[in-house]
């Protein structure tokens, strides 16, 4: 079935200058909330994302602007939980829950399929179908190598029973052709859940390719967070998975003013042929530390999971504050990981941030940034979902996240580029680039601080990436302040949207202007 696609521009402004990446708001229609987002390795221009219950959305420009629509064209229903992978054709693939006509609500995994970028989409394969057992929170992944594709999911005997007879599982099919047929699910967990969907049900697998072919992945339960892994794509799995931790607390917790949170992991594998090639990562959140002191784990192995390190600790703030809804990534032709989450450190009410903390010595370290522009305040009402996301390849990073304003749920991202992730250096990027006023229709300024003498260029883009000014070119500016008048007549700035774009080397921050 064919959709119209409407053509949405962000009309977010840079309204403060405490986070130094530009946040688009990529819709804040049909309440979305639970996003999923990939980036065609092929071309780091276009991106996709998914929110609940099935909306999905097109960048072909790094995610400045999106293209929205609706996915009505499943026979078996759509009904949440989106998961998106692209393989190596830029062919984009859309799994999600079912709510069939005939059958029952999520009884079976749905992947659906578009080959000309969302435009149209097939009426979807399916798997997991075992009567009338629930089967929820699916994750796919691909591998680049055979163009196999894995998924792992929990199934529930009667998702919801406090029944101890109705237990809960995690299950893996594989796809050889490109997602038109699916394997028969193998059970791949040794103790199962029960089927409450909290601390003691088996969830949160998301499943890894490694270095030959491995498949990876970890969910946690009732024992902790435990690891399994293939040798042989798929077919045979260990009889008995690894514990990686036990999680203490367990992974259904409370953060205030969230109607729901967990800390259920993410299992990834570096596969960029850099030092740490083959380091298998899992991660998560938890609150052994206390109620009031959520924070973001991670734990890695460098033998194929057999044995794992001790427990990093990503959140780099003081006790006592909470970090949630973690997601992980890395980006293969670099190693580099990148994890996003919310953050509540600089309040003490529910006012949250969202954070990216990154590592390029194979998760030794991390450097924790604030990403979004302006805070927002939960309620509890509104469904956030279950999970962020980020994505990231060739040093192109997209977070996505929701947030709540006014009560409104929107979804962002953010625009970050490793290179500027790297070098924050000479301009102090958290606080010292300033667009001001914001929005405009006469005169605006530009601020900025230096701490030493630096080469410095001031250019402004439109929204197609078309340079429209060049205010500095190679200018050399002596230490301190600086505030740049531009006049918007003189550089013919209409009424639009435009970015303004500060380089000093080879350090690049931009900030939104919006021209009335």
């Amino acid at each position: 079935m064919k959709h119209t696609l409407l053509f949405l521009f962000s009309t977010l402004l840079s309204i403060t200058t405490y986070s130094q990446f530009t946040n688009v708001m990529i819709s804040d229609l049909h309440n979305p909330n639970e996003p999923s987002i990939v980036i065609d390795p092929n071309n780091t221009n276009t991106l996709f994302a998914a929110t609940n219950l099935n909306n999905y959305y097109v960048s072909n420009d790094g995610g400045f602007t999106w293209s929205e629509d609706t996915l009505y064209s499943s026979s078996y229903g759509v009904w949440g939980d989106p998961a998106l992978m692209i393989d190596n054709d830029s062919n984009l693939y859309f799994f999600h829950l079912s709510n069939p006509a005939s059958g029952n609500w999520i009884d079976r995994i749905v992947c659906q399929k578009s080959t000309d970028n969302g435009i149209n989409w097939n009426d979807g394969t399916y798997f997991g179908l075992n009567g009338t057992k629930a089967q929820d929170k699916e994750w796919p992944i691909i591998d680049r190598n055979n163009g196999n594709i894995y998924v792992t999911w929990t199934e529930f005997d009667s998702y919801g029973s406090s029944n101890s007879a109705h237990k809960s599982r995690i299950l893996f099919v594989k796809s050889t052709d490109s997602g038109a047929t699916w394997s028969t699910p193998i059970k791949i967990n040794k103790v199962d859940g029960n089927c409450i969907d909290s601390d003691d049900t088996t969830e949160g697998a998301v499943p890894a390719v490694g270095p030959n072919g491995e498949i990876y992945t970890a969910w946690a339960g009732p024992e902790g967070i435990r690891f399994n892994r293939s040798t042989d794509v798929g077919d045979t799995w260990l009889a008995d998975p690894i514990l990686v931790d036990t999680q203490p607390t367990g992974w259904d917790y409370g953060i205030p003013d969230i109607s729901r949170a967990n800390g259920l992991p993410i299992t990834l594998c570096d596969l960029s042929g850099g030092p740490h090639h083959g380091t298998i990562y899992v991660n998560w959140s938890d609150q052994r530390n206390g109620s009031n002191d959520t924070d973001i784990w991670m734990k890695k192995s460098t033998d194929g999971g057999d044995t794992w390190s001790d427990l990093k600790r990503i959140n780099d703030d003081s006790a006592g504050k909470q970090q949630f809804f973690t997601w992980m990534t890395i980006d293969q032709t670099s190693g580099y990981i990148y994890t996003v989450f919310y953050d509540r450190r600089d309040y003490t009410n529910s006012l949250t941030d969202v954070y990216l903390a990154y590592s390029t010595n194979g998760g030794d370290t991390f450097t924790n940034l604030k990403i979004s522009e302006t805070p927002f305040l939960p309620s509890s009402g509104p469904f956030f979902g279950d999970y962020t996301n980020i994505t990231a390849h060739n040093g192109v990073i997209r977070p996505i996240w929701t947030s709540l304003y006014n009560g409104q749920l929107k979804i962002w991202t953010a625009i970050i580029d490793a290179s500027t992730l790297l070098s924050i250096n000479d301009i102090d990027l958290n606080a010292d680039f300033s667009v001001y006023p914001n929005p405009s229709n006469e005169e605006t300024y530009v601020s900025f601080k230096l701490h030493e003498t630096t080469n410095i260029s001031l250019k402004i883009y439109d929204t197609s990436g078309q340079l429209v000014a060049r205010v500095l070119e190679n200018k050399i500016l002596d230490y301190g302040k600086h505030i740049i008048p531009i006049s918007l007549e003189k550089y013919n700035l209409k009424s639009g949207m435009y970015f303004y774009t500060l380089r000093s080397d080879d350090k690049v921050v931009t900030r939104k202007m919006l021209i009335k």
